[in-house]
């Protein structure tokens, strides 16, 4: 086995990267700042696709799929749009030999050319409300790449909705706010918290951008998930208007959200340890790991025949489950590998076991162990696993709360900021303030949560009136 991880209260960036590399998640591509996603890791997406993809449609939305390529002069149309990615764009110039008349972008995101078919769909109120979601990749020329967390090419999905009324597309962009959250704590184990962003830190072309953020292993922020309420802002500039149920023309009102391959980035932060991955059982690619041990031909024969028949009846009652019965490694290689690998659930199969009529539960996030009767393991094991579910999104709430703290002094706030955690302070609104905040301790403000009280102060940077505390923290 490969030499221990560097431990992530040593050098926190290097045990990631560590991590994602042994637990072959992903590796370097070719191109800087690009990713190969290999299988495992590519399990763990579409284990989150799959679940997503079920929520989206509850909510009433169909998939399709638009062009890679966009006109350079589509992203023109919406100024602000343009500006605010014009730094992360790939061009393409040159196609078949000669150069293009009309240079295309290969998109970052996909409002433009999606306003642009949405004026061909759009005529009636009776079209209305148009909900699709669309899975795909995008590019983005990223200047500090890290796997998964900020990569040049990523995958992802984006909802782009279009409403009759504004009512309707504010309701639309919080309902979708709320999916991601949901998504969040019910299947990462994360807990999140919504809210607002501010006017500086809102998408390109968006009217209001609302996130869910959540706290990582070393206290640092992750912007989990966002929604969009774009206003009429792409209807206005791609000329995209409806006849009202009286006649009349009216532009449409739109919306937009999206999660990336980041969240993977964010399961291995927010619950890794010192021994690799420790991922939540709704979304492990292998629930539960079998690994048999014995000494000998007929030791061998007798337990992986007990294996055997526990893989099946693990896999019927509907847990993903794995028999490792490669013959090459000793079972303590094993039990390192598959704790690396952060597999929720291991059991461990001997002859003195299969003698007693039991086996061994060995729970990867806490480290316990625990002896179930050989008969009662397919029955239980879905409970043991939602047992493992709850136990790691409590261990990941409590570190949050115990790391969230109320702050009113700026050089209070200096201090401890690099230490990592949330900090509640009053901000007195203005984008002048909240630039000099990031330049001075490279924090940001994560959000404005909805929870938060009516709690009138003064901003801790320059005395001013503030209604409530925002969230502000170092982020990814």
């Amino acid at each position: 086995m490969a030499a221990k991880l560097t431990p992530p209260s040593e050098d926190y960036p290097r045990w990631y990267q560590e991590v994602i590399q042994r637990a072959e998640l992903a590796e370097n591509a070719p191109v800087r700042g690009s990713m190969i996603i290999k299988p495992y890791g590519y399990g763990i997406w579409e284990q989150m696709q799959s679940v997503l993809d079920r929520m989206f449609k509850e909510t009433g939305h169909v998939n399709a799929y638009f062009p890679v390529l966009i006109p350079e002069s589509f992203l023109k149309k919406e100024a602000e749009h343009v500006e605010g990615f014009s730094p992360e764009l790939a061009v393409v110039t040159h196609a078949g030999g000669k150069e293009l008349e009309e240079p295309y972008v290969v998109r970052p995101t996909s409002e433009t050319i999606i306003w642009d078919t949405y004026r061909n769909w759009i005529q009636s109120y009776r079209d209305l409300p148009l909900l699709i979601n669309q899975w795909a990749n995008v590019m983005r020329w990223e200047m500090r790449p890290r796997l998964f967390l900020r990569t040049t090419e990523f995958l992802w999905q984006e909802g782009h909705t279009a409403h009759a009324t504004k009512e309707e597309s504010h309701e639309e962009t919080l309902r979708m706010l709320e999916v991601y959250a949901r998504f969040a704590e019910d299947y990462m184990a994360l807990p999140v918290i919504q809210g607002e962003k501010t006017e500086r830190e809102k998408f390109a072309g968006a009217v209001k951008t609302y996130s869910i953020e959540a706290m990582m292993g070393d206290g640092k922020a992750l912007q989990a998930g966002t929604s969009h309420d774009l206003g009429q802002n792409f209807a206005k500039a791609f000329d995209v208007k409806y006849q009202s149920a009286e006649g009349k023309e009216e532009y449409v009102w739109a919306t937009s959200w999206g999660v990336s391959t980041r969240l993977v980035g964010a399961l291995v932060m927010a619950h890794g340890d010192e021994q690799g991955l420790v991922l939540p059982p709704r979304l492990a690619p292998i629930q539960t790991v079998i690994v048999p041990i014995y000494r000998g031909e007929e030791q061998m024969a007798t337990v992986l025949e007990a294996c055997s028949k526990m893989e099946a009846e693990l896999k019927a009652a509907g847990a993903r489950t794995h028999l490792d019965d490669r013959d090459q490694f000793r079972p303590g290689y094993k039990f390192n590998e598959w704790e690396l690998k952060g597999v929720p659930v291991r059991i461990e199969v001997g002859p003195r076991d299969l003698e007693k009529g039991e086996v061994v539960l060995a729970f990867r996030h806490n480290g316990e162990k625990k002896t179930l009767p050989l008969e009662a393991v397919a029955k239980e094991v879905l409970s043991v696993l939602d047992e493992a579910q709850k136990g790691l999104f409590e261990k990941a709430l409590k570190r949050r709360e115990e790391r969230t703290h109320s702050v009113d002094s700026y050089d209070e706030f200096k201090e401890r900021v690099n230490g990592g955690g949330f900090f509640l302070c009053h901000w007195d609104g203005t984008t002048e303030t909240e630039e000099k905040i990031q330049q001075e301790t490279k924090a940001t403000i994560r959000n404005i949560p909805f929870d938060a009280p009516d709690e009138a102060g003064e901003c801790m940077v320059t005395g001013k009136p503030s209604a409530r505390r925002v969230i502000i923290s170092k982020a990814y």
